[in-house]
């Protein structure tokens, strides 16, 4: 039975953040590449939405730091890492790379492929190609 509503809460939840993007506009590329283009078009609103999910988030850590278990049970997975790495700083310069490009980023790209959004498709094929690639060759690297 619990297993069950851990399913479906997960689910639920997925959903809720799938609205959560549709009403921001997060699944529009064209959105995205508007807020990026500072010298040209740029389209400010979606530092409200930065602002929210840092709130939220915010208040998402404070819940978990005050646990030693998940909400739904079994252990609590948190980083212990606090350094700045090399393939941290590489990851997030090819992760903004491809967001300022293609206009996604995975959660988006998933809620625009439901939508029927071909460019989605091809976002995301190259998103898990890169996965294998990256888990393939540069997985156990030194620390």
């Amino acid at each position: 039975m619990r297993r069950h509503f851990n399913f479906y809460s997960q689910y639920l939840i997925g959903v809720l953040f799938g609205i959560g993007l549709i009403i921001s506009g997060m699944s529009n590329p064209q959105k995205i590449l508007n807020f990026l283009d500072l010298a040209g078009n740029w389209d400010p609103s979606l530092i409200l939405v930065m602002a929210g999910a840092i709130l939220v988030g915010l208040g998402g850590f404070y819940l978990v730091s005050q646990r030693t278990e998940a909400f739904f049970g079994g252990a609590l997975h948190i980083p212990t890492r606090r350094d700045i790495s090399k393939p941290l700083v590489i990851g997030s310069l090819i992760f903004g790379a491809g967001w300022g490009i293609a206009g996604f980023c995975p959660g988006p790209a998933i809620v625009a492929l439901g939508a029927g959004h071909i460019k989605a498709l091809v976002f995301i094929v190259a998103m898990l190609a890169g996965m294998a690639i990256c888990n393939r060759f540069f997985t156990g690297h030194k620390k």
